[in-house]
């Protein structure tokens, strides 16, 4: 019967459309018909299939006309996915007719229906973000508010939060001077929308909610009667606007079927309380309760593993996620020295599940900030490996890093003209479009570069004749020309006697780039600076590099890599790696996952700062969405040491990692960090002992042995994680013996050096295969010597690759 609903469709009120292979809760979530329903879907149990079915079943069994049901999904994908299933099911006559969409593109239907109640056009245009802020911008120009007191961004950024809420601009309460300024935007930001005949994307949603809302409105009044069954799929995300939404959609029947787990609620950043689906019973007391906890994606360790990971999330509905799947490979948890070092180890594996047949689309890297992807991406670049950003570009490709990049190649070469345009008004400095076409105008009329265009222009070397004969530029842009090439010659000086990084960082702070990112204070302009941070510290790498090698460090050089590197990507037809935050991960599965960046302060983020309780307890929720995405084969890295966002850290394992099951998983150690294990206790080097597949690390040498020659890491009262039975930590563990606890506070860390550390390179025998470790650039092999009074090794680094280093610079593990 199942295969003839799959393949041929069916007539509706032929027969039930309930398959023999659902399991128990999922048959009666199909089976259930009138009033509300609330399903509670773990990871990976066919929630999907569940809603499909429930949708076929009214329509075939109960003669339910398909226009009386609302299907509302989260992403256009899943409203996709959901009408292929049904018509394969149904036939696409009859779909065609169901309501199924997101919440906004089932919203716009319904405005452009009842335009008029809204005070809309029926050719109502919705802005996107780069409209919004245009409207915030000349709302304030005005009002004759400083956009730099008040940036853009932040104004609508506070707009966007109060419309989540339902709140217009005298349903908030001022509190200072800066929210007075700010609900003055905000009716200035309506009034212009209404006279645009205009919606952002709040207002499709809160457009609707007050029509229904309205006992009086005849619109308001079919809307309520058009829908005699509701599903909201995803619905732990639903803010409270949605859920007024929906609730008001079916206050005359209480035929609202809802589909969720607050175990996957991960989007509080942008609106979503969990406390709605977890409150469901408490507005709708005689509401059905069915929980899908058979998991049909992954295998069993992973279930295990996420399943533990998740029973210590405080107030969560009890769930036992289970699965009949087998066993399983045991999750990974991979203990790396460096980023470097964990990159060049996921570079090492994907290289062999490729060689195992395994398509490089069944692969994904997960991080938690995009932050983490450019050294993935590079040593991914390196070695070959396709690969592609979901959810964001590529690093080299972000907007914040191409205007840093184009500035820096200004102040190498004046005459690149591609990039002069991008930055002469990043950040605003007055310079509007009008004024660059006439700039390009002068530089074509005399054949030299926009640079070079700047000083005849300004000088009048063109004159507009429909103003008279009057010079082309204003006194304003004339100043404000003259300001930028005056900037950028200073800019230029400063590179002939500063290094990269110097001039890099004196770009962000001259130009105000980086101020007019903290002044806006939201979450986008946070992850711009974060990025700008992760570049310098690519510049810093190259120039340790350099040094290292003894080559001078050069701006040039710099440029010329990263523009080598960012182009070099020839595989863009064939399947590819998938690199992703694991917020863009949510409803996605792969054969085999990545889980990088496992750290205390990276994951959970932040969670060494005071008061991130809750925030703590929604990374808990992110890490098992996470572990959820691998149907077969997944590891969870984490690095004793990490450079990012601009300064190195020294962070424990993941807290998370303790909570799984040891049953289920197995801890690993890459190269380096088993090449620092097997050091006799004692031995000099300047690295000492690392201790425990948690990767609780300790780096000492002679100096100072009183102190234990280690750096700490405390996560009391959570130890780090470690499994005592697992062989290669207790092999590792017998090489170096761990030094007496010392107590040091959360996040504080001590580093002893060896003094001798940069002794005289003649004392040190090295061969090829060596094994030596750099203090930046970790464990490495030799490859050969060039021997001379300053003698140069050519050294191949775990995720860096082959260096040229100073011998006196290298430490040798043997021999």
């Amino acid at each position: 019967m199942a295969e003839q609903h799959e393949h041929g469709g069916q007539a509706p009120g032929d027969r039930p459309v309930i398959p023999e292979e659902l399991n128990g809760p999922q048959a009666d979530a199909v089976e259930h018909v009138d009033g509300p329903l609330l399903i509670f879907a773990g990871a990976g149990s066919g929630k999907t299939r569940v809603i499909v079915y429930r949708i076929a079943n009214l329509i075939a069994t109960h003669r339910v006309p398909p226009y009386r049901i609302l299907a509302v999904t989260f992403t256009n994908k899943a409203a996709g996915e959901m009408k292929h299933r049904l018509e394969r099911l149904l036939g696409p006559d009859i779909v065609r007719d169901l309501w199924v969409g997101t919440f906004h593109s089932v919203c716009v239907r319904l405005l452009r229906k009842h335009h008029e109640a809204a005070g809309l056009d029926r050719g109502f245009v919705i802005y996107d973000d780069g409209d919004q802020r245009a409207v915030v911008a000349r709302v304030l120009k005005e009002l004759d508010l400083d956009d730099r007191r008040y940036p853009p961004r932040q104004v609508l950024s506070r707009i966007h939060a109060y419309k989540q809420e339902g709140r217009g601009p005298d349903d908030v309460d001022s509190d200072g001077y800066f929210d007075d300024a700010v609900l003055r935007c905000y009716r200035g930001y309506e009034r212009h929308l209404k006279q645009a005949s205009a919606v952002d994307f709040d207002d499709l949603l809160l457009a609707v909610l007050r029509l229904v809302e309205d006992p009086e409105s005849l619109a308001g009044d079919d809307l309520r009667r058009r829908f005699s069954y509701v599903l909201v799929d995803e619905f732990q995300d639903v803010n409270h606007v949605q859920y007024r939404l929906v609730r008001a959609l079916c206050k005359q029947h209480d035929n609202l079927c809802v589909v969720g787990d607050d175990d996957q609620s991960i989007y509080r950043w942008r609106g979503a309380d969990v406390r709605v689906i977890r409150g469901f019973r408490r507005d709708f007391p005689g509401a059905s309760v069915i929980k899908l906890e058979q998991n049909y994606r992954s295998v069993a360790n992973v279930v295990q593993a996420a399943l533990g990971v998740i029973r210590s999330a405080k107030d969560r509905e009890p769930k036992e996620l289970w699965t009949s799947n087998r066993s399983g490979d045991q999750v990974q948890v991979v203990a790396a020295d460096s980023e470097h070092d964990e990159a060049a180890w996921v570079a090492s594996r994907i290289k062999e599940l490729t060689a195992e047949g395994v398509s490089p689309r069944d692969i994904a890297v997960f991080y938690r900030v995009h932050a983490q992807s450019r050294v993935l991406e590079e040593v991914l670049r390196s070695e070959r490996i396709p690969y592609q950003i979901i959810g964001g570009t590529r690093f080299f490709e972000r907007a914040e890093i191409k205007n840093l990049l184009s500035y820096l190649r200004v102040v190498v070469n004046p005459r690149t003209d591609v990039d002069l345009h991008r930055i002469i008004n990043v950040p605003s400095r007055k310079i509007g479009s009008t004024t660059i076409d006439r700039l390009i105008q002068v530089a074509d009329n005399l054949r030299v570069s926009l640079y070079d265009a700047i000083e005849p222009l300004v000088e009048g070397a063109i004159d507009d004749v429909r103003a008279g004969g009057k010079p082309a530029v204003t006194t304003q842009t004339r100043k404000a020309l003259l300001g930028f090439r005056d900037l950028m010659e200073d800019l230029r000086k400063k590179a002939r006697e500063a290094s990269p990084s110097q001039v890099a960082e004196e770009v962000l702070e001259r130009t105000g780039y980086a101020k007019l990112l903290k002044e806006e204070d939201n979450a986008e302009a946070d992850a711009r600076l974060q990025n700008l941070q992760e570049l310098l510290q690519s510049i810093l790498d190259y120039e340790e590099e350099m040094k290292a090698a003894g080559e001078p460090a050069l701006l040039t050089g710099y440029l010329e890599r990263v523009s080598l590197t960012s182009d070099a990507d020839t595989l863009e037809d064939v399947p590819k790696v998938a690199m992703m935050t694991i917020h863009a991960a949510k409803g996605l599965e792969f054969h085999a996952v990545f889980l990088t960046g496992m750290e205390e302060d990276l994951f959970p983020f932040r969670s060494m700062e005071p008061s991130r309780g809750d925030d703590v307890e929604e990374e808990r929720r992110l890490a098992y969405v996470a572990i959820t995405r691998a149907r077969e084969k997944l590891w969870i890295t984490h690095a004793s040491r990490r450079a990012i966002f601009g300064q190195t850290r020294y962070n424990a394992p993941s807290r998370f990692l303790k909570d799984m099951p040891e049953a289920a998983v197995r801890g690993v150690l890459t190269p380096a960090t088993q090449m620092m294990a097997r050091r006799p206790e004692g031995s000099s080097g300047g690295f000492g002992s690392f201790s425990g597949a948690s990767g609780a690390g300790r780096f000492g040498g002679r100096g100072d042995r009183d102190r234990a020659a280690s750096t700490r890491f405390d996560t009391s009262p959570r130890p780090a994680w470690r499994h005592p039975q697992d062989s290669a930590v207790s092999g590792m563990r017998d090489a170096a013996p761990r030094p007496p606890p010392q107590s040091v506070n959360p996040g504080e860390r001590f580093i002893d050096r060896d003094p001798d550390a940069e002794s005289d390179g003649e004392s040190i025998s090295l061969r090829r295969g060596s094994r030596v470790r750099h203090e930046r650039f970790g464990l490495g092999t030799v490859n050969s010597i060039d021997p001379g009074a300053d003698p140069i090794a050519s050294v191949t680094f775990s995720g860096w690759g082959l260096k040229r280093i100073k011998v006196r610079f290298l430490k040798p593990l043997d021999g």
